[in-house]
Order: C-alpha cells, then sequence, then structure tokens
C-alpha cells in the first residue's frame, strides 16, 4: 500500500509552546504521533526554531544589524534544534536527518532535482527530513514568514498528498468571530478568495509569520493541488486528532 505523504510545517510558537525555552514535551508529542502513523503516512517536516534554541543559552553582542544577530544565532541553534529532534525521535524508534534549504534553491532545475531525489531516498531509508531554511545564508525566514512559504514550496516540490501547518490557533478564525472576542473556526474552505477576506493579520510572538503567511503558504499548496489543513499544534495528539475529526480546525481544499 502506497503511504500518504504529509508536510508538516510547525513554526516556533508551537515548538516552544508559546514560553521562551522549546519544548521538549512538545517534540515528543511529535515523535509519538508520527509513531502511530508510520504504517500507514511518510512524513517530512520543515521546522523552525533553530534562534529560539540558541536564545535560551546565548547572548550576542553585536553592532551589526539585528538581522545578522539573527542569522549567528540560527547558525548557533540549528545543530542544537536538531540534537533535540534526534534524541527524542530515536527514543520512538523514529530516524532523522537534516536538510537546509535556500528559496534559491527551488529556482535553480538541478537544484530541484536534487532536492527531490535525495529526500526521496531519504524517505523510502525510513529518515524523516527536517527542514529549515540556511538562515546563515538566506533571511526570507527571518524577515518574511516563519518558514510556511518553504513549507508550501516543499510540499509542491515533493508532490505532498497532504500540508499540515501546525499553528497556535485553531484554524483560521472568521473575522466577525474574532471582532466579536469569540473565535470561531472556518472548518472547509471551497471559495479561496473569500477566506482572505476573513483573514485578521497577527504576528505570533517567536514566530516570524501570522495567518497572512499561512494563507499566502495555502496558495501556493492549492496550486499544485495540495490539501492544506491549519491546525493548533499546542493541543497534545493534534494531527491523530485532527485526522479522526476530533477537534476544530481549517481545512483548505
Amino acid at each position: 500500500m502506497k503511504k500518504k505523504r504529509i508536510l508538516l510545517k510547525i513554526g516556533s510558537n508551537t515548538l516552544t509552546k508559546e514560553t521562551n525555552n522549546i519544548s521538549r514535551g512538545k517534540i515528543e508529542d511529535l515523535a509519538s504521533q508520527i509513531a502511530q502513523l508510520q504504517d500507514t503516512h511518510e512524513f517530512i517536516i520543515v521546522s523552525s526554531g533553530a534562534i529560539a534554541v540558541a536564545k535560551q543559552f546565548v547572548k550576542l553582542e553585536s553592532k551589526q544589524k539585528d538581522v545578522f544577530v539573527k542569522q549567528a544565532l540560527a547558525s548557533i541553534g540549528q545543530p542544537h534544534l536538531i540534537r533535540i529532534y534526534q534524541e527524542i525521535f530515536r527514543e520512538y524508534g523514529l530516524l532523522t536527518s537534516q536538510c537546509l534549504l535556500s528559496y534559491s534553491d527551488f529556482e535553480k532545475k538541478e537544484s530541484r532535482t536534487n532536492i527531490v531525489n535525495t529526500i526521496n531516498v531519504l524517505v523510502n531509508n525510513n529518515y524523516i527530513p527536517i527542514i529549515n531554511e540556511n538562515d546563515t545564508v538566506a533571511t526570507d525566514e527571518i524577515k518574511f514568514g516563519d518558514n510556511d512559504k518553504l513549507g508550501a514550496l516543499t510540499a509542491s516540490l515533493l508532490n505532498a498528498d497532504l500540508f499540515i501547518v501546525a499553528t497556535n490557533t485553531n484554524g483560521i478564525y472568521t473575522k466577525e468571530s474574532m471582532e466579536n472576542g469569540a473565535p470561531k473556526t472556518i472548518e472547509v474552505v471551497e471559495d479561496f478568495e473569500a477566506l482572505q477576506r476573513e483573514v485578521v493579520n497577527s504576528k505570533s510572538s517567536h514566530g516570524s509569520g501570522g495567518m497572512q503567511s499561512k494563507i499566502e503558504a495555502a496558495a501556493v499548496a492549492k496550486k499544485s493541488n495540495i490539501e492544506t489543513w491549519i491546525v493548533n499544534g499546542l493541543e497534545d495528539q493534534f494531527i491523530l486528532n485532527a485526522i479522526e475529526n476530533k477537534v476544530a480546525y481549517t481545512k483548505i481544499k
């Protein structure tokens, strides 16, 4: 039986559980769910969090622009982030690998082919690729949007069956319900233009995205005929609960 390929994008806010530290418990929750689904699903993860990890134990002094400090923090934090994933996933019998990508990699045919071939070899050998932007040479995540777009481009390139964006809300809320202070989830989206009118843009505390960047990412996935789910990753078992329709989340067809 062909396994269903899920591209999971998990942002800093989810990985830290909205604190100042990476949550090992959240990464355990991820590993536990993937272990339960591994017979029927294959996972590719686009993970933020390198800067958040570095900030836990380092303070850089610099006269350089803030963006260069963040790039340096990403460089320090990335190996630690991967080590945390490796240690925890190994406890669940899962193998991980690291892939660092830049947006320019998606623009060159040869690079795109290399990405596909390498990641397919990893997945076929039961390795879970943990992808992040190569922040030391690129600044798109730092400047523009918490890896949402990177997740969508990767999902498209790798022909994912499903693109799951883990965030800190129960999907996308209607504008009216946000204004009333009682958020109501838009559960199924058929009309994409109508959805864009509903978005209230708010940035997350650790991430650099916000709901607008998630909508833009969903638009990229939609072009490749990939369904996007926007799910509350702060909840335990969020992937399993979404698959079993036990929680409110937004499904963009």
